[in-house]
């Protein structure tokens, strides 16, 4: 049989606030979290000088050592979010924690990046005195998850989901599903990831990266006519994922259901996105969701303000849709958060559809012609009614994600 799966908890990381009251005003007074980085001055053959780096570091130095040491800043900030997260579902210091009853599913593209120089200095002087014991602990793909495992005393599964831009909309999806099919009661999932030039660096030398670094406010400008890439930054995201009859049994408060998950991958390409692999993901959503593609309200896309994503993605998203359902990203607003991405935009979006405000994409102003055409919300934040909304995201390797959440 097949159990429901609801939202009880929720909280965030990002450049534009920590809590949604904070993040609500600035995105209502039309401000992004992009800015000038003028720290990466010194790396000069760096063509980017964008970043959303998040300014409000609540966590710094509030944690013992002793349970600090193994964490850089991506598990800090997922260690943060889950802290805040798992009170508001009402489940700071429960026994059921510890009970083998809840897990985790979380991701990140990386570790922490700063030991990679220690690593790096091994390999190239032949020098150890920068490694410590907590070296690769802290740079591993899984801290995150491990650092939330240890930091709770939870002894559930983990399921840690690495897969660059999808690490935190899989977390998401198979936290889901390990609830669905009776695994686990409750799941702490999402993503989280640090700001690193080396990051950046990945996409500059695409040419992938927006090279507007004296206008920060003007960029990225996700399906634009005059974008000219992406902006990384940075974040974390969680969303306490429960059945839903513990749920009810216990008074907790429900902020949504997820009723869908889908995922799947190109198979044709490590860096070129493909529009008939994202179209499927879509599709496989909305099966597992038992819905027709007219009942979604809104379609929360990935929008990375590239090219081929861009492009690719409108024209899935138009030929599962068609031209009616309205369709925004956040990335405008909070750059291109890596394994974060689809926790923060799906945290926000549940957010969004309780609110009934859905806020614009920012910097579009003039659509490209070849982006499929849709109901691109532009210009000021739509008040409007959602009952059922998607939020999509894409990575490297062709993986595509689609979830479908539906209003308490």
């Amino acid at each position: 049989m097949k159990r429901r799966v609801v939202v009880t908890g929720m909280a965030g990381v990002t450049s534009l606030g920590n809590d949604w009251a904070r993040v609500r005003t600035n995105l209502a007074a039309g401000r992004t979290g992009i800015r000038h980085m003028s720290e990466w001055e010194r790396y000069g053959d760096l063509n980017t000088r964008l970043a959303g780096p998040v300014t409000e570091r609540d966590w710094e130095n509030t944690y013992p050592r002793k349970k600090a040491r193994s964490m850089g800043p991506v598990s800090q900030m997922a260690v943060y979010a889950t802290e805040r997260a798992l009170a508001d579902a009402g489940l700071s210091g429960d026994a059921l924690l510890q009970s083998g009853r809840v897990g985790i599913a979380y991701g990140s593209s990386f570790g922490s990046t700063e030991p990679m120089k220690a690593f790096a200095d091994l390999m190239v002087k032949g020098s150890m005195r920068n490694l410590t014991a907590t070296s690769y602990v802290k740079m591993m793909s899984h801290s995150a998850a491990v650092n939330i495992g240890v930091f709770f005393g939870l002894t559930g599964r983990v399921i840690p989901t690495s897969s660059a831009c999808t690490s935190g909309s899989q977390g998401i999806g198979y936290g889901y599903e390990a609830i669905k099919f009776g695994q686990q009661d409750v799941m702490i999932t999402g993503g989280a990831e640090e700001l690193c030039p080396s990051m950046a660096a990945v996409f500059d030398s695409l040419y992938a990266t927006s090279t507007r670094n004296d206008a920060p406010h003007l960029s990225p400008r996700p399906f634009d006519l005059d974008r000219d890439g992406l902006v990384i930054g940075e974040g974390a995201g969680t969303l306490i994922l429960e059945e839903r009859d513990h749920a009810v049994a216990r008074g907790a408060t429900i902020y949504a259901e997820i009723i869908g998950f889908g995922t799947n991958s190109d198979g044709r390409h490590i860096t070129q996105p493909g529009s008939d692999g994202m179209q499927g993901a879509l599709r496989l959503a909305l099966r597992d969701a038992g819905l027709e593609a007219g009942q979604i309200a809104l379609v929360n896309g990935h929008g990375t303000a590239t090219e081929s994503g861009d492009i690719a993605e409108s024209a899935a998203t138009r030929a599962v849709f068609g031209s009616a359902t309205p369709y925004h990203t956040l990335k405008g607003h909070f750059g291109h958060t890596l394994g974060a991405c689809g926790a923060i935009e799906a945290w926000l979006g549940i957010e969004m559809m309780r609110d009934g405000w859905i806020v614009e994409t920012a910097n579009l102003h003039t659509v490209d012609a070849r982006c499929g055409q849709l109901d691109y919300i532009v210009r000021a934040p739509r008040d409007m009614s959602v009952e059922h909304f998607m939020s999509n995201n894409f990575s490297f390797g062709g993986i595509n994600t689609s979830l479908i959440f539906r209003k308490a």
